[in-house]
């Protein structure tokens, strides 16, 4: 989604966000991600709510300073930016790669069934259905290297062990993680 992505060429405008309709986006970020509940105020304070168009019919949600928070292509869910999982690490389930697949998902690519399912490398899963947002790390690290859509339940990575697990969505070092904060 952000391979390619340039914010000067991509980004079409800029606008405020009315507090009705903050508070619609607001409910409907909790629904998506409960972990959020608590600290919502926190990441979006209230007047401070900029929604940024991009091309591809990408929109984003910038908070202070207009760092993106969140971003959603067209009608879909909306996803948090990396550097928000970074600062709140706890808001998505974790599923953990072994160290072979870091280079792979830092170019973009797909995170595949066996490099999670690798427990001796130190690959590690959380029990989620197919359709959830997750964070990504890798064995050793600290910080999330993806976020992604899971393509298959955690059941199903265990037991088919081949084919995609979770679509990269965004990455480090990607469009959206070099993006500067919107003014």
């Amino acid at each position: 989604m952000f391979k390619k992505f340039d914010e000067k060429e991509h980004v079409s405008g800029v606008t405020s966000i009315k507090s009705s309709v903050q508070r619609s986006l607001k409910a409907s970020l909790i629904q998506q991600m409960p972990f959020l509940a608590d600290y919502i105020d926190e990441i979006l304070p209230k007047k401070e709510w900029k929604l940024v168009k991009c091309a591809d019919h990408i929109e984003a949600l910038a908070a202070r300073e207009g760092e993106v928070v969140f971003f959603k292509q067209r009608d879909g869910q909306f996803y948090p930016s990396l550097k928000l999982v970074h600062k709140y690490p706890f808001i998505l389930p974790e599923m953990r790669v072994d160290k072979g697949a870091i280079k792979f998902i830092l170019s973009g690519a797909n995170i595949m069934s066996p490099g999670l399912t690798n427990r001796a490398a130190g690959a590690k899963m959380t029990k989620v259905d197919s359709g959830t947002i997750v964070a990504v790390t890798a064995a050793g690290k600290q910080h999330a290297l993806a976020v992604g859509l899971t393509k298959m339940s955690s059941e199903d990575i265990e037991t088919q062990n081949k084919g995609i697990a979770v679509e990269n969505i965004h990455y480090l070092n990607d469009g959206l993680w070099l993006m500067r904060n919107i003014k």
